[in-house]
């Protein structure tokens, strides 16, 4: 029987690739998160280029139909390496498109529109994945995981949530919730020392409303004492053994490069846990 979820996978394979740990990584959580797989590979389009000089030194259409031919090629890689991981619970779905350069990540955020949510595998230092990775997030109107390259958990049964009693923050929060089964653990994560929040015990009150709804949940406050608050929420979260933090994104689609929050900012300069951003 197919699951009642599913989440959408867009690959890229030009110009930079994404690890096959980071692919690895995002079908284990869908199959922790009992969701079923739709993944799109992008292949590259390359325009005709007219260039008479360049055309004296450099084969220009035999160098267009190799990258295109390695981008093709990579496509199929990335889709049997799924193939191989999906187990049998999961029902897998798998496209190609053949598109130019700039509009890869365009398409993927339209693309995403139609699923529950989308995985995101992530390459700290390749720039076309966090072109992809952001656009998605803040364009595709549904909530991203991030997925970096690292064994995550085989269950997903302790999240922890970024809680500053904000409107991004509740939504990332109710994003979240129908992925969690009522005995996952929810770790409520207030900073302190980072900016004025309504009241000092915010963390609390969101965790006893949790628990009113069944769920397994407790406050902790963070003080960041000279980190990031990126470094001092996932720090806090891996220390609690934490498989997936939940945060809202702050950012403009448009501008994100020159707008996004503190927070945002540092968790795609050093992912190191899955995590769920909501925009």
């Amino acid at each position: 029987m197919a699951n009642s979820r599913t989440a959408y996978l867009p690959l890229a394979t030009y110009p930079d690739l994404v690890p096959d740990d980071a692919i690895r990584a995002a079908v284990t959580l869908a199959t922790g998160l009992e969701c079923d797989l739709h993944v799109t590979a992008f292949t590259v389009d390359v325009p005709a280029v007219s260039s008479p000089v360049g055309g004296l030194f450099l084969n220009i259409p035999e160098m267009i139909r190799t990258t295109e031919e390695n981008s093709q090629a990579e496509a199929k890689r990335q889709q049997e390496l799924i193939t191989g991981l999906v187990p049998a619970s999961v029902s897998l779905e798998c496209s190609t498109r053949h598109l130019a350069p700039g509009a890869m990540a365009d398409a993927a955020a339209s693309e995403a529109r139609y699923h529950g949510l989308c995985l995101l595998p992530w390459a700290k230092d390749h720039l076309s994945i966090h072109d992809l990775a952001q656009t998605v997030v803040f364009g595709a109107g549904r909530p991203a995981i991030l997925v970096p390259p690292a064994p995550g958990p085989a269950a997903l049964d302790h999240v922890a949530v970024a809680w500053d009693g904000g409107r991004a923050a509740a939504r990332a929060l109710a994003d979240a919730l129908p992925l969690l089964k009522p005995a996952t653990r929810i770790t409520v994560l207030t900073v302190q020392d980072e900016k004025k929040l309504h009241h000092h015990d915010i963390a609390e009150t969101l965790a006893v409303s949790l628990r009113r709804r069944g769920f397994l949940a407790e406050a902790r406050n963070v003080r960041l004492d000279g980190r990031s608050i990126s470094d001092g929420l996932q720090d806090t979260a891996l220390d609690a053994g934490v498989g997936l933090l939940v945060m809202g994104g702050f950012g403009h689609s448009r501008l994100r490069d020159f707008v996004l929050g503190g927070a945002t900012t540092g968790v795609f300069a050093n992912l190191r846990l899955p995590v769920l951003l909501s925009h």
